[in-house]
């Protein structure tokens, strides 16, 4: 690992290059099964380093730490420090990393840390003493991973932090599709969050996966000097395995999970957190969800501008946010583009109930094969709930149409990811149309101002090429997409069958009767 070590203009970043040495060990096991192996001995090594090097100054005796006890728990929990007894310490592991036994040991571990961590709970992997994974590229891997120090990067575990993440982006490449469940790519996070500068306040995200959102929130406030004390994050996710991810993630990044919640029913019927109202809302929710449990939510108080068809959560997904933000609060969140122009089951209605509330700010059009895990056309929404608030320029009678599907760059045969420069220009055009001082113009073919009499004349459809002078790309056409929205459409219509059915037996018998 010493190549690795170094850093200059000719070599790869050492976050790839531990990628490759750590992908040579996995050998035959699946990367769905060896992303828990690999990111759960990082975040061991992180809570390891960062208790022994507070332990080293407890030991010092010095200042503050005088008499102190090196082994008390409280010591560490005071400092908001993850207690590490002597048999999890990654000292101890490493001594032991080329000994048979080193599965159990690593299991071990991760038992006693969640035993003295109650905020590690049922968080951590269990798995290292599976047949299928070899001792010897067991101990590799512990040695390999013993060269990543929190010395590195600002000394606060950004460099542990960075590789957890680096190394999640390449296991969700690595499983397609099924990556995509627990991963929103970098740069549509990075876009989202630089979108809507979320600088204090309440973030929630109610479909959280493995947590990047809030790692980039907290990131998005420490570059612009902000203080990260200043915002609090709520999350939930239904799927347990990428629960347990996002606590990982956000603990090696020294971010609170305490409200980042995880159950089976998830957000639509187990909201956990019902009676919170954020500042932002930032998420990624699954695209065109069909089994959302919409037949027992008809009447559910969260449906404001019109019930959503029980086919698919696109609507219930917009009203949830909604109401889950503060009266000055602001959403950004990726949907599938046929959000723009549906009209299945009361969809056209919803869409325009919002359009005439005032409450939509922007609509950007995203680039083709962005997502791990589909390739169904998408669209970012940004809605505000006070767009006549005294820092922003008043716009509410205008909706901003961005196109950006011809920009971003591909990063393999099927992935395509946007540049910094991509980000900072769809932003930049964001922000110079909300600022009062902001320098906006509308350019053909990539933005547009919308009046609100213009969007009801193109019937409340929200598709940006329609606004900015852009033709509807015939490569916007999914046919699993179109195919989903028939047969939710079709689906929809065999119930009202079922139902005015019914209604027709009933009325017989009852003439029946009367007769």
């Amino acid at each position: 690992m010493a190549n690795a070590k170094k850093n200059n203009n000719t070599e790869e970043p050492i976050e790839k290059q531990l990628w490759k040495l750590a992908d040579k060990l996995r050998k035959n096991i699946d990367a769905a099964e060896y992303k828990h192996i690999v990111l759960g001995l990082i975040f061991l090594k992180y809570i390891s380093d960062a208790f022994e090097a507070h332990y080293e100054l407890l030991q010092k005796g010095e200042g503050d730490y005088t008499g102190a006890d090196p082994e008390d728990r409280d010591e560490y929990k005071a400092e908001n420090i993850f207690f590490v007894p002597p048999t999890a310490r990654w000292t101890y592991l490493q001594k032991r990393a080329k000994l048979p036994e080193i599965g159990k040991d690593v299991d071990s571990a991760m038992d006693v840390i969640e035993r003295d961590n109650s905020s590690l709970k049922d968080v951590l992997p269990k798995v290292f003493a599976r047949g299928n994974l070899d001792p010897a590229s067991l101990g590799g891997l512990i040695d390999l991973i013993s060269n990543i120090s929190l010395n590195e990067g600002n000394g606060k575990g950004d460099f542990l932090g960075k590789v957890f993440e680096y190394f999640l982006g390449e296991f969700a490449l690595a499983e397609g599709k099924k990556g995509g469940q627990f991963y929103t790519p970098r740069s549509v996070v990075e876009l989202l969050v630089e979108m809507l500068e979320p600088g204090k306040g309440r973030v929630l995200d109610p479909c959280c996966g493995s947590g990047g959102m809030f790692v980039h929130s907290e990131k998005f406030v420490e570059n612009h000097q902000g203080n990260v004390n200043d915002i609090s994050i709520y999350g939930q996710e239904s799927n347990q395995t990428t629960w347990r991810l996002a606590k990982m993630n956000l603990a090696i990044r020294g971010i609170d999970s305490s409200q980042v919640k995880w159950n089976n029913e998830g957000s639509f019927l187990n909201n956990s957190h019902k009676d919170l109202k954020a500042d932002y809302v930032i998420a990624n929710p699954p695209f065109n969800d069909s089994d959302w449990s919409g037949d027992l939510l008809r009447k559910d108080g969260r449906w404001q501008y019109g019930v959503p068809p029980t086919s698919n959560a696109n609507y219930a997904w917009i009203q949830h946010f909604i109401y889950h933000l503060n009266p000055s609060g602001q959403a950004g969140f990726v949907l599938a583009k046929g959000s723009l122009t549906s009209k299945t089951s009361g969809e056209w209605d919803i869409r325009k109930a919002l359009v005439e509330a005032r409450l939509i700010d922007c609509i950007v059009n995203l680039p083709a094969k962005l997502f791990l895990n589909t390739q169904i056309p998408a669209s970012l929404w940004f809605l505000s709930r006070n767009r006549e608030s005294g820092k922003f320029r008043n716009r509410k009678d205008e909706i901003l149409f961005i196109d950006a599907r011809n920009m971003g760059y591909l990063i393999n045969r099927r992935t395509r990811e946007l540049s910094e420069e991509d980000i900072k220009k769809i932003t930049g055009t964001y922000h110079n149309w909300r600022n009062p001082n902001g320098n906006y113009e509308d350019f053909k073919g990539f933005c547009n101002t919308a009046v609100i009499e213009r969007v009801r004349e193109l019937d409340y459809v929200l598709t940006p090429g329609r606004y900015v002078g852009l033709p509807d790309d015939e490569d916007d056409f999914d046919f699993n997409e179109c195919f989903t929205t028939l047969k939710a459409e079709f689906e929809e219509q065999l119930k009202e069958e079922e139902i005015l059915n019914a209604l027709i037996i009933e009325n017989l018998k009852k003439v029946v009767a009367d007769e």
